[in-house]
């Protein structure tokens, strides 16, 4: 399938069955697009200006495990869009540029994944996705990736690192209720995670010249964003190590404190 065509359909047409396109290879044609303000959807799972809390526990119940899935599909399907979007948006003119955006290219095969694994679990448990409000923020940084150093920085480093704390501390909240399937799933993420992080990793380490590599991560980060985003409130080291982060990364990333409140939330216990 043509880049063009595949970006286009993830982008700019709103069904599900669209987003999940399944493209064995990508021929790396002209993309000759332009980067929507906001990728398009259908109505019923369009993005909502409600807000809606993530539950704080209690997930034996079925309702309150369908919103923490919805909230974790959602994230998926915005990488699966991001993700796109920066393949129209890098160059694919080098050998380098080409391993780049097949690496881009793989992990968004995850992601579309794991949006199909989050979902068919929403509709074990009697749900749909679109039946709880999605939130647009990780796309809002969007405009904020013009090269690939700026994709690694926010992507592979902010916020799927992110998730190497968060998919392993919400895979130990579901099986502390008995909740194997959605814990699997999770489990599933998180090994998937290890190698997107790392993927990051090796090409920000292969451009950062002298600097630490926590120094260049955090000179392409876009304000406002910074490393907090990267971490829950509990720092998986083991996975850090996986994706080939070096010790003096993770010792800054460990205490490094701001005010962002989801890694300072009082429900989190170890």
């Amino acid at each position: 399938m043509k880049l063009s065509e595949f970006t286009h359909s993830i982008l700019n047409v709103g069904s599900i069955e669209s987003k999940l396109v399944d493209a064995k290879s990508l021929e790396f044609n002209d993309t000759s697009g332009e980067i929507p303000d906001l990728p398009a959807r259908d109505k019923y799972f369009d993005f909502s200006k409600k807000q809606l809390r993530f539950p704080k526990g209690n997930f034996h119940e079925d309702k309150r495990r369908a919103m923490a899935l919805s909230s974790f599909a959602n994230h998926e399907l915005l990488a699966v869009e991001i993700m796109a979007a920066s393949l129209v948006v890098l160059p694919h003119k080098t050998a380098e540029d080409k391993k780049i955006k097949l690496g881009i290219f793989n992990s968004l095969k995850d992601e579309q994944r794991h949006f199909k694994m989050y979902v068919q679990r929403m509709n074990e448990l009697g749900f749909e996705f679109g039946d709880f409000p999605l939130n647009v923020f990780f796309w809002k940084y969007m405009k904020d990736i013009k090269d690939a150093n700026s994709y690694f920085a926010v992507m592979s480093l902010t916020f799927e690192a992110a998730n190497l704390d968060f998919a392993k501390y919400f895979e130990d909240q579901f099986r502390q209720v008995g909740d194997d399937k959605t814990a699997d799933i999770l489990d599933e993420v998180y090994r998937d995670e290890i190698s997107h992080v790392a993927l990051g990793v090796k090409f920000l380490n292969k451009w950062r010249d002298d600097k630490s590599l926590w120094d260049y991560y955090v000179g392409h980060l876009p304000f406002p964003l910074t490393p907090a985003r990267s971490k829950g409130q509990f720092v998986n080291e083991e996975a850090r190590v996986a994706s080939k982060f070096d010790s003096d990364f993770i010792e800054r990333l460990v205490k490094y404190t701001d005010d962002y409140e989801v890694t300072a939330r009082r429900h989190w216990k170890k």
